[in-house]
């Protein structure tokens, strides 16, 4: 009996293995079992080789495992990309198609089934993903009930008929497979909890939080991996009275989202990094017009194209500096699917608050992996709309104009929506006055900018960074943001056990850095770790910039397209000691 299991399925693209790992994950996770998902997928359409790694435990996971307990190969090269993933007991299902061959160097057994074979004789060989379901509920010792439900769902719109021969192809897949093992279970999994969970990827928790935080309107261009955030919009926004508008390009997406926001419907766009490039003018546009604007960046591979279907971190330095001139801005990192959610929520506030663009980072793990999440509580998503006046304003006098960008001691300005009688003002993105009216003027110039920057120099954020801290003096401290949570919580358990002291800080709000809270943090530890998928160490340097102890920070870095696994970080810390 085990209380964890991690299982792959790997083929070419477009032969049904996102749909494999989806029903068998699915199925899992209604009988109250944690997972967390992770597909390696090539950028072409269709081809490539691609593979769905699934994490199935009896508690709480959040990253992907070091080793693997089942490979499903639909061809030779999964074989031979995976193989040395499975730990000695580990099995490999494979197409009998194929004629598939053990390499001489991993000590799993390798069972080869028909898939495509009995596939075939139930009508279609599309069916083939159906039969290695089958086999892998044998091997399991699972009852195939639990697929029905999920396949009737899927499949329940192409007719009752479709629903049985797929049912059928379990079933077939499920008595080849106990026939070879001859009743010799070598993996069963220990009885979950039960409990109802949803199961989701971090794109579709952002999209259903900004549904949450009010907005109505979505302006868009394509681009992996941000496209399910629109593709979830699409689907949702028009029953609530709002819509979505793919346009142009990414700056047609920034520039008709500020307008909008003016406007004062609440506004979202999502991109990855290089339509963040292209957005980056109409971000200096938010901030000088100090238009409210919440933008998501899934952050993937670069430079350029790079890798477009793998993980990275490297958008951070852009996110904060990247606009040219000075502006305030507050960029957000969510660490789980669930903080993705109410974090995208806070966003809309924070913007509106605040008259500033918000960018909520995501990254390519986090926005496409799918993980279990606990019910999400809509009682704590609030609606706040700061200083933007809806009463009847006093009459101006003579050719008076309202006083848009009145400098305040907070630096945030009274906001008018357009058409309100004495609400009539400037808006301009060169310099301006109080009214909006451009202004060159030094004096003037030095009030507005000391106005804007004053704006986030306190900026109430609930939780900026996530703690697990279990020491008043640490031998090491780690430091994360976005998907690199999960792993650094699997490291530390590993260390604690072996006697090493060890905190964790995970940063939520990357800007304005909260200084206040990482620095008792840093100053009682001797080391400090930072875990980043990037090149050049990003967030350490934000770290030195804003705590300073330059000589206990140690760089952490994996930057090959490939998420952290738990050993990794675990060994890293090791070494240290």
């Amino acid at each position: 009996m085990i209380n964890q299991l991690s299982w792959k399925v790997g083929g070419q693209q477009g032969e049904g293995i996102e749909s494999t790992g989806e029903i068998f994950a699915i199925a899992l996770n209604r009988l109250g079992y944690y997972l967390y998902g992770y597909r390696h997928f090539s950028s072409r359409i269709k081809g490539g080789h691609t593979n769905n790694k699934i994490r199935v435990s009896t508690t709480q996971v959040r990253s992907i495992a070091d080793d693997l307990d089942i490979l499903v190969a639909f061809d030779q090269e999964t074989i031979d990309f995976n193989y040395k993933e499975l730990h000695s007991k580990g099995v490999i299902l494979a197409d009998a198609k194929f004629n598939p061959k053990k390499p001489e160097d991993t000590e799993a057994s390798l069972y080869a089934v028909p898939f495509t074979e009995i596939a075939t004789q139930l009508g279609t060989s599309l069916m083939k993903n159906m039969v290695a379901i089958g086999a892998t509920a044998a091997l399991l010792d699972l009852d195939i009930q639990v697929f029905e439900e999920v396949v009737k769902e899927i499949f329940g719109k192409k007719g009752d008929q479709v629903v049985a021969k797929n049912m059928e192809a379990i079933k077939a897949g499920f008595d080849n497979m106990s026939a070879n093992l001859s009743g010799v279970r070598t993996m069963q999994l220990a009885k979950a909890d039960g409990k109802k969970r949803m199961f989701m990827i971090g794109n579709d928790a952002i999209a259903l939080g900004a549904l949450a935080g009010g907005c109505r309107f979505m302006a868009a261009y394509p681009i992996t991996p941000a496209s399910e955030i629109m593709e979830y919009l699409i689907k949702k926004l028009p029953a609530l009275g709002g819509t979505v508008i793919q346009t142009e390009d990414e700056i047609a997406a920034a520039t008709m989202a500020i307008g909008a926001n003016y406007a004062g419907v609440r506004t979202l766009t999502a991109s990855a990094g290089p339509g963040l490039s292209l957005k980056m003018e109409a971000i200096g546009l938010s901030g000088m017009t100090e238009t409210p604007l919440v933008i998501v960046d899934t952050q993937r591979g670069g430079p350029s194209t790079g890798l477009p279907t793998k993980q990275e971190q490297s958008d951070l330095m852009a996110m904060i500096y990247g606009t040219h001139g000075e502006i305030p801005k507050i960029v957000m990192a969510p660490s789980t699917v669930e903080e993705a959610f109410y974090d995208t929520a806070e966003a809309f506030n924070l913007a509106e608050e605040y008259q500033v663009p918000v960018i909520v980072l995501s990254d390519l793990q986090l926005s496409l992996g799918k993980q279990t999440v606990e019910p999400l509580n809509f009682d704590k998503v609030e609606i706040r709309r700061g200083k933007l006046i809806t009463d009847e304003l006093p009459e101006l006098e003579g050719k008076a104009y309202f006083k848009r960008y009145e400098v305040t001691e907070d630096g945030i300005s009274p906001r008018v929506l357009p058409g309100m009688k004495n609400g009539i003002h400037h808006v301009t993105g060169v310099e301006h006055a109080e009214t909006g009216k451009p202004s060159e003027l030094a004096e003037n110039r030095k009030a507005q900018m000391d106005k804007r920057m004053r704006k986030i120099q306190n900026i109430r954020f609930n939780t900026p960074v996530h703690k697990n801290v279990k020491h008043e003096e640490a031998d090491v401290l780690f430091v994360g943001f976005n998907s690199t949570r999960g792993v650094i919580e699997e490291a530390m358990e590993r260390l604690e056990k072996d006697g090493l002291k060890v905190n964790h800080a995970h940063i939520r709000l990357i800007h304005p850095f909260p200084t206040d809270e990482v620095l008792p943090l840093v100053q009682s530890a001797k080391k400090v770790v930072v875990v980043e998928n990037n090149a050049t160490g990003q967030l350490a340097n934000i770290l030195k910039m804003n705590v300073g102890h330059a000589n206990k920070i140690v760089n952490h870095l994996k930057y090959d397209g490939n998420p952290f696994l738990p050993h990794e970080v675990y060994s890293k810390c090791k070494e240290l000691f």
